[in-house]
């Protein structure tokens, strides 16, 4: 029995996926709840598994394509012993033996062509090897082929053109290649979600420093203790997603939105934590997280890396948020200017960790009594100017600075 690979619905805000990767090829076995193909949407990476065990019989749409819900995949065949259909012409036995390698190797790359570029490249008598590709995939477009078709065509005429005494012409000094690949739809996305923010928000940045020595104290007296409790290391940013709950229950302001002409205050607070993933950067949502200790926030946040990770990051996780917190530390960064991201009204950036001389205490004879060190990071908040005043923001971001120099003060809630 058949039994057809379909999109699984598409999220309301949704409309339409690109095929990114089949993990399977015609004739392969495959199992119930195998992972068959990968679709790739402007949020989110939606696996489609196998229904039912059998023999993948035809792919319907390759790897590059669009498509929406409920479209069909390809076809699976039930049972181990199902036959296999493919749109490639069978070869003759003999003539498999005797093929030349290269011959081989031409098929190949034949073989993994749509069937318009295969009929084209029939028609003219070439094979695949050879041809400068464009389409996603590194697969062939009718166009690459009529190119390749028409340049054959005018180099006996231009190498009859050349004067005998022409001086050739000088070599390149190195390679200069170029490669031309389409955006991914999340790549997309965030490009198109960045520039809305610039377009749309009065958006200014101000900035602070901060000195962490408290926290890192504390993180260095209880890291095993906490990791032995929880099964979680403590690290800087459980501190920075409390500090930030209690400067914004402080600020109201700057946990709200705009829409339209209305300003809506949000009683709760969702949390954006912008994570580096393997097709760019996303912003999964820590929800409730002023109801979140220490160790809830570090799980949460060690749950996302790793989805983020595999691609397993789901609607759920990407939906909402009041406000962002983003760490150009972990790369190296000393200072930046973060973009809100909308319809949030304002982003807090973490920056690298510096030890740094904070004061110099003096003898009366001008010797050097005592040299306080501290290990500092810039701060940055970027907000939206049209609702937040820069006194707010100062202020915001200075309540920030004070708890995390005095952590005692979350605990405390003062």
């Amino acid at each position: 029995m058949a039994i057809e690979i379909k999109v699984p619905n598409l999220p309301e805000s949704v409309a339409s996926g690109t095929i990114a990767t089949w993990h399977v090829k015609v004739g392969d076995s495959v199992k119930r709840e195998q992972n068959l193909v990968d679709i790739e949407t402007d949020k989110v990476v939606l696996e489609v598994p196998a229904t039912a065990d059998g023999v993948l019989q035809s792919i319907s749409i390759e790897v590059g394509a669009s498509v929406t819900s409920g479209q069909v995949l390809g076809v699976i065949g039930e049972g181990a012993a199902a036959a296999v259909k493919t749109d490639a012409p069978k070869a003759d036995a003999p003539a498999k033996a005797n093929a030349a390698p290269a011959a081989t190797t031409s098929a190949a790359a034949d073989d993994v062509q749509g069937p318009a570029v295969r009929k084209l490249l029939a028609e003219l008598g070439l094979t695949a090897e050879g041809i400068s590709a464009s389409g996603r995939g590194g697969r062939l477009t009718v166009e690459d082929v009529k190119a390749h078709a028409d340049k054959q065509k005018a180099a006996p005429k231009a190498e009859a053109a050349k004067p005998a005494a022409a001086a050739p012409a000088a070599a390149p000094a190195g390679p200069r290649e170029e490669q031309r690949v389409p955006m991914t739809r999340i790549r997309a996305r965030i490009a198109e979600r960045l520039k809305e923010a610039q377009n749309t928000a009065a958006m200014l940045t101000t900035f602070n420093e901060v000195d962490l020595s408290a926290v890192d104290a504390i993180r260095g007296k209880y890291k095993e203790q906490f990791e032995k409790a929880h099964g979680v290391k403590l690290g800087y940013m459980s501190f920075f997603v409390r500090a930030s709950v209690e400067a914004l229950k402080k600020y109201p302001l700057v946990n709200a939105s705009i829409d339209g002409a209305d300003v809506v205050y949000h009683n709760y607070y969702d949390i954006g934590i912008a994570v580096s993933s393997p097709r760019g950067l996303v912003v999964p949502i820590l929800k409730d997280a002023d109801l979140l200790g220490l160790a809830g926030v570090e799980k949460a946040i060690g749950a996302f890396g790793v989805k983020a990770k595999d691609n397993k990051l789901s609607m759920d996780d990407l939906t909402g948020g009041t406000f962002s917190i983003t760490n150009g530390g972990v790369f190296g960064s000393l200072i930046s200017t973060p973009i809100i991201n909308p319809p949030q009204s304002a982003i807090l950036g973490m920056h690298g960790i510096n030890e740094r001389l904070l004061d110099v205490e003096v003898n009366a004879d001008g010797t050097v009594k005592r040299i306080k060190k501290g290990k500092m990071m810039y701060l940055a908040l970027s907000y939206d100017h049209r609702i937040i005043d820069g006194k707010d923001a100062v202020q915001f971001l200075r309540t920030i600075k004070e708890l995390l120099e005095d952590p005692a003060r979350l605990l405390l809630n003062i």
